[in-house]
C-alpha cells in the first residue's frame, strides 16, 4: 500500500503526522513524505520541520495521496501550477485521496471537487465554494473517492475512517487502540457550530496573528480577494 503525503513550507505538522500514525498501520504500508524539493520542510509554527526523502519528481502514482492544511502555506500551493498539476495527475491513479484542513482547498484549486461536497477549516471553508466545491460543515465528508476532513485534529478520524473502510474494523480499531486515543476534552469547544462566540472571536484572534506572522506583503497583494473573504 504506497501511500504519499505531500508536505509544503508552513504546512501544520499534525494535518500529516496524525494520520500518519493511523495510516502506517495498513498492511504492508509504504509512506512516503514527498515535498516540492528535499529542502527541510518548516511547520507553520516554524517549532518543527521534516526532512523528506522525495520530491514530487519522484512520485508517478499513489495508492493513497494525502494533502494536509496550514495556516497560510496553502495560499502559496494554490499558484503552483506545477504542484496542482502533480496532484491532479497522482489523483487519476489513487484509489483514494484525502485531506486534512486546508487540504481540501488544494484539492479544489486542482479541480478535484467541482460539484462535490468537502469540508476544511472552519475559518477558511468558504473558500471552497471558489472551485466548485459545495462547502460542507461536516467531520468527514466522503465524494467518491475523495475523503476531505475538518480542521487539524480531524484528520486521525478521517485515517481511522479510511482504514476501517479499506483495511476492516478490527484493523482500524486496533490502530485507535494503539495510539490510545480516546479524547476526551475538559472543554466542549472544538465544533465551530457549537462553540461560544467569544470562543470562536478569540480563537480568530489567535489564528489571525499567527498569519500575520506568516504572510509576507507578496502574500498579502497576491491574496487579498481571499483573505478578504476568510475575515467575512
Amino acid at each position: 500500500m504506497k501511500i504519499v503525503i505531500f508536505i509544503y513550507q508552513g504546512m501544520t505538522m499534525l494535518d500529516a503526522i496524525g494520520p500518519y500514525e493511523v495510516l502506517r498501520n495498513f498492511k504492508d504500508a509504504e509512506i512516503l513524505f514527498a515535498s516540492i524539493n528535499k529542502k527541510p520542510v518548516i511547520s507553520d509554527s516554524t517549532f518543527i520541520e521534516i526532512n523528506p526523502k522525495y520530491q514530487i519528481d519522484d512520485i508517478k502514482t499513489a495508492d493513497i495521496l494525502l494533502v494536509p492544511g496550514s495556516t497560510v502555506g496553502y495560499l502559496r500551493v494554490l499558484k503552483n501550477k506545477k504542484v496542482l498539476n502533480w496532484i491532479k495527475q497522482i489523483h487519476s491513479q489513487t484509489t483514494k485521496t484525502v485531506s486534512v484542513c486546508t487540504g481540501s482547498i488544494i484539492l479544489g484549486a486542482a479541480g478535484l471537487l467541482k460539484d462535490k461536497k468537502a469540508t476544511s477549516h472552519w475559518k477558511a471553508i468558504g473558500l471552497l465554494a471558489n472551485y466548485g466545491a459545495k462547502p460542507t460543515r461536516d467531520r468527514i465528508i466522503e465524494q467518491g473517492k475523495i475523503i476531505t476532513a475538518a480542521g487539524v485534529s480531524a484528520g486521525i478520524d478521517m485515517a481511522l475512517y479510511l482504514l476501517n473502510l479499506m483495511e476492516g474494523e478490527i484493523v482500524a480499531k486496533a490502530a485507535q487502540l494503539a495510539i490510545e486515543y480516546d479524547p476526551k476534552p475538559i472543554f466542549d469547544s472544538g465544533d465551530f457550530l457549537t462553540a461560544e462566540k467569544e470562543v470562536i472571536k478569540e480563537a480568530e484572534r489567535k489564528m489571525e496573528i499567527a498569519a500575520k506572522k506568516e504572510l509576507t506583503f507578496w502574500d498579502m497583494i497576491s491574496n487579498a480577494k481571499l483573505l478578504l473573504k476568510m475575515r467575512k
